[in-house]
């Protein structure tokens, strides 16, 4: 039996999966690390921690599977994106990872914006978030100038572990997508964005696919992980990149709706020259020239979360959702905006709070419940439409990640975003999008799509009820309404806030 292994480098944690030839998991394991939060805003991780537990997370995962290790044919990775890990020439770390997640770079961001202007959206293809890499290299141009003048090079989280593991540089176009170094459609490094800044090219890492063999495992890490040191390895792409290819969104129209803390909905795009002018993401896919673009909500899962918490912290989720089946298209009038943390797309807005609207002496919780699941997938709706604007048909989507759970849930979103809504068999998510570009850089398959094909199984279908479209399409109208009735006041309540 042959296997490869998928490693998705998370904010939380790393996880391993060992996945066969049939695409069957046979043993995953995952090793949890620290996140630092030093300043207010401030997220930091040390890379070496990711490194470190990548090589017990192997381990783990060859010991507990008892795969041989000369049946493990390849690794590939998936990583959380955008975060700043700077090297030196010798390749030693400068400073604790500056995370996705942190928002110290917003005077950075403008700068970004004043003196670019539109070309960051011609060549970057996205607009400048906090987020993002460039701020955060800015950020340490500016507050840690010492720091940048040792920097050889860049990279992103997954690079760094496969560098530990391999001693190979290298970053992949997906990734490599959301610095906004990358020119999107040419696929190379930008040398108008990077002077405009003072920043030498050769602060960027060579760029390869996703697919791409990197190396082999350096021999004292083989030993290690309990792997051999002929184990090929990959370069791997972005977790949102892997999570679309661990979904089988390989094609024209292929589109998944990801719930998670926040909300993803991502299509497939083979056009290079489609620009949405920032009300989306658009970035290179795992898959060789094709791209994809996307939109976030901010609060999706994490919505329900918080509610279930404040207001039903006992209950179990299945306990929470226990009725909402009972309880018309609509909640009752009850309207919910799921802008608890600022929302992104289709309004970046980091003043926005999310709402209820239409609350009565009538509702009971499941009424709120069921109100909080039709705001979050109203909020994914806005992203369909986008892509829908944009020419794209999408009849069918795939839900991964918590909001696949429920299967009220999960015909409430083929009613709101009236399209088919495909459960599948066995979700991996990002980890299974990185082995199956381990088992296609390994020959296995002559394409992607075709490894798809055999390790990705359907196993419901829920179709959108036509009296509940017309429902929801009248209920979507109002809800769009909302942003634009309570910014003002939201950046009122602004002063407020503790």
């Amino acid at each position: 039996m042959k296997y490869v292994i998928g490693i998705d480098i998370g904010t939380s944690a790393v996880k391993s999966v060992l996945v066969s030839e049939e695409g069957q998991v046979v043993c995953e394991h995952a090793e949890s690390y620290p996140l630092h939060r030093p300043n207010p805003g401030w997220s930091e991780q040390h890379p070496e921690d990711w490194a470190e537990r990548t090589i017990v997370s192997l381990r783990k995962l060859m010991e507990k599977s008892q795969a041989d290790p000369s049946d493990v044919e390849g690794i590939s990775f998936s990583g959380q994106m955008h975060g700043l890990v700077l090297v030196d020439a010798e390749g030693k770390v400068l400073r604790p990872a500056i995370l996705w997640n942190d928002t110290r770079t917003t005077p950075q961001c403008r700068q970004i914006e004043q003196k670019l202007g539109g070309k960051l959206l011609d060549i970057a293809r996205n607009r400048a978030l906090e987020g993002f890499t460039l701020p955060k290299i800015l950020w340490v141009q500016e507050h840690e100038p010492e720091i940048l003048s040792q920097a050889s090079l860049f990279l992103l989280p997954k690079d760094y572990v496969r560098y530990r593991l391999t001693g190979d540089f290298a970053m992949d176009y997906s990734d490599a997508a959301g610095t906004l170094l990358l020119d999107v459609a040419e696929k190379a490094w930008s040398a108008d964005i990077a002077g405009a800044f003072d920043l030498p090219l050769s602060l960027c890492p060579k760029l390869v696919e996703s697919s791409d063999l990197t190396g082999t495992l350096l021999p004292e890490v083989a030993e290690a992980a309990g792997l051999l040191p002929a184990t090929k390895v990959f370069a791997g792409g972005a977790d949102n990149a892997c999570g679309a290819i661990g979904a089988g969104i390989l094609g024209e129209g292929k589109t998944m709706c990801s719930i998670g803390t926040s909300g993803v909905v991502l299509s497939y795009e083979s056009r290079k020259d489609v620009n949405p002018q920032g009300k989306m993401h658009f970035f290179n896919h795992g898959e060789e020239n094709a791209f994809y673009v996307m939109g976030v909500t901010l609060a999706a899962g994490h919505s329900l979360s918080w509610f279930k918490q404040t207001f039903a912290k006992e209950s179990s989720f299945d306990e929470l959702l226990k009725g909402i089946e009972d309880i018309p298209a609509g909640s009752g009038g009850l309207l919910f905006t799921p802008y608890i943390s600022g929302e992104r797309t289709p309004h970046p807005d980091a003043d926005i709070r999310g709402s209820f609207i239409g609350m009565d002496s009538g509702h009971a919780l499941k009424h709120f419940a069921r109100a909080v699941l039709e705001g979050i997938t109203f909020s994914l709706r806005e992203s369909i439409g986008i892509i829908r604007g944009s020419g794209k048909e999408i009849t069918e989507v795939t839900a991964i990640g918590g909001g696949a759970q429920n299967e009220t849930w999960l015909q409430m979103q083929a009613d709101i975003l009236n399209a088919d809504i495909l459960k599948l068999e066995s979700e991996q998510g990002p980890a299974m999008g990185a082995a199956m570009l381990a088992a296609y850089g390994c020959g296995w398959f002559p394409s992607l799509e075709a490894c798809a094909k055999k390790f990705i199984r359907p196993a419901e279908v829920f179709s959108p009820n036509p009296e509940q479209v017309k429902q929801y399409d009248g209920l979507f109208a109002v809800y769009q309404d909302v942003y634009g009735q309570t910014k003002e006041l939201n950046q009122r309540l602004a002063a407020y806030r503790k």
